[in-house]
């Protein structure tokens, strides 16, 4: 073996050099986030067997549904096409699609926090100035983006194998492969990028992407064959086909395209400085344009308001369009019809279903809200809200900038929602928007606990994606399971009037917006009172 040979390996070692420990650290700052939207994940896959079964539990009824949704290219736009009439099958095609945007949701949300965030904050040239590796830090993140996802592989597979080990080892794996791809996007563009805020956002863009040209292309066909669908590595894991003559050779395209795109993550991080970009950053606006905390607040979260502006847009007009087609998939199945009731009220089956999407809506709204507020955390946690402070602006003045754009931007998301739900539907464009409206309330009380938990104990404010995933959770799953009503009113949501259809009742809408305000001003306190960290 050559001299030159020899040479090569102490440099590919020390490239990696701490990266043991900077994973470690890794997962133990995410050892609440990780564990939580994992089980969400594996609990809203593993809950549909039973549920499915309760809704479809005869082979006539399997063949109805199979024949129905070969013929609604709307259904098949939202959870995409049927390969099969088994439980196991059935599992795979209502909960694969979203199963699979919530794995990459969490692969890319940890990937940026444990890269760019690091580099944002100054943490990452301290960690750098020890005896760590130029790589290290990018492959502990990708390695915990890796642990979120084989635990959830695992879980997925231990969870569905009485469906049939082949399918539920081909389905936990595809999930997992998915997460990674898009860990791995998220990798690359957190070299592209000099804020974690715009790498988190196009990622989350190329996500929303895949998940509109996977619906476009399963709309059009009813086998999953459309170029745009194969376009999509959500639409990779629809046809992978498990449970239903599982296709094994596309796991090898998750494999493949994770490993060219890890690939490049590290020929980018390679090639620039620690702290740079490749991508520059635009320069700051002229003198005046930012004379209050709550223009600069606007600035900073702008992007994100107009990209969750547009998904919630396209979503209501999707959702929308899909009500009437809703009613002839359920046609006489009871099951699913007391599930709709459960989840959007008794008036009918279409307002049924129009006040669940509300619902459901108002659900990811929660998530919005919670992100925005946590924006102070983050500004505070990096050092640039120190500066502000130390001048004329006083902390409130300072958060009050943030909680406007978080707080009114979930308002304008729900307006947005129930403009679109109106406009697919093309009927009561009043009602329809009144029911986005009322939810309002609710995604208000998840953002005051967010505000709560930064003022009082900032070290504990990430805990306000545990509130809002647990929300979610109930909310999604709970209605499927016939969970007892007392769970069901541990969230805010479940106190809402169902509409459209339903009664409107103002008492809860005015608790719950009361409540929501309670929780503001004690966290303003706390933030007033506590010392910033530093």
């Amino acid at each position: 073996m050559s001299a030159a040979s020899f040479a090569v390996r102490p440099t590919s070692a020390r490239r990696l050099a701490g990266t043991g420990v900077l994973l470690r650290f890794a997962l133990r700052r995410d050892r609440v986030m990780i564990p939580l939207w994992v089980g969400v994940n594996a609990l809203m896959v593993l809950s549909m067997p039973n549920t499915l079964k309760g809704l479809y539990g005869t082979p006539a009824e399997r063949a109805d549904l199979i024949g129905q949704m070969a013929t609604n290219s709307s259904l098949r736009a939202m959870v995409g096409p049927v390969f099969g009439d088994s439980i196991g099958a059935l599992t795979a095609w209502r909960a694969g699609v979203y199963a699979g945007a919530l794995a990459a949701a969490v692969g890319l949300l940890v990937v940026v926090r444990h890269t760019r965030d690091e580099e944002e904050s100054g943490r990452q040239e301290m960690v750098a100035s020890g005896m760590v590796g130029r790589r290290a830090s990018l492959t502990a993140a990708l390695l915990a983006a890796a642990v979120a996802n084989g635990a959830l592989a695992l879980l997925v597979t231990a969870g569905l194998a009485g469906q049939g080990a082949a399918g539920a080892l081909a389905f936990g794996l595809g999930i997992a492969g998915v997460g990674m791809v898009f860990a791995t996007t998220a990798a690359i563009v957190a070299q592209l990028t000099e804020s974690a805020r715009a790498a988190r956002g196009l990622t989350a863009a190329v996500l929303g992407a895949a998940f509109v040209l996977r619906a476009a292309g399963d709309s059009a066909t009813d086998d999953g064959s459309s170029l745009l669908t194969w376009a999509s590595p959500l639409g990779w894991l629809t046809n992978l086909r498990a449970f239903a003559g599982e296709r094994w050779w596309v796991l090898g395209l998750l494999a493949g395209a994770a490993l060219v795109q890890g690939a490049v993550a590290y020929a980018l991080a390679d090639r620039r400085d620690l702290g740079m970009s490749f991508l520059p950053s635009r320069p700051g606006p002229a003198a005046g344009r930012l004379g209050s905390a709550g223009a600069l607040a606007w600035r900073l979260q702008r992007g994100s308001v107009l990209g969750w502006s547009v998904g919630f847009l396209l979503a209501g007009l999707v959702y929308g369009g899909m009500a009437d087609g809703a009613a002839d998939l359920l046609g006489d199945n009871e099951g699913a019809r007391e599930i709709f009731e459960r989840m959007g009220g008794e008036a009918g089956l279409t307002d049924a279903f129009l006040a669940a999407m509300a619902g459901m809506l108002g659900l990811v709204a929660a998530l919005y809200v919670v992100a925005s507020v946590l924006r102070l955390h983050g500004e505070e946690t990096s050092g640039r809200a120190e500066p502000v402070l130390a001048g004329s602006v006083g902390r409130l003045r300072w958060a009050a900038g943030h909680l406007v754009v978080a707080f009114g931007g979930s308002v304008l998301l729900m307006l947005l929602a129930g403009a679109g739900l109106a406009l697919g539907h093309g009927e009561r464009a009043g009602a329809v928007l009144g029911a986005c409206l009322v939810q309002v309330p609710a995604v208000w009380v998840i953002g005051g606990v967010a505000v709560l938990l930064y003022g009082l104990a900032p070290r504990a404010a990430m805990g306000a994606w545990g509130v809002a995933g647990a929300v979610l959770l109930i909310g999604w799953v709970g209605p499927a399971l016939d969970v007892p009503q007392a769970v069901l009113d541990l969230s805010p949501f479940g106190h809402l009037p169902k509409l459209p259809g339903g009664e409107m009742t103002w008492p809860p809408v005015l608790i719950l917006t009361a409540l929501a305000a309670g929780l503001v001003a004690a966290g303003l306190v706390g933030l007033r009172r506590r010392d910033l960290s530093t």
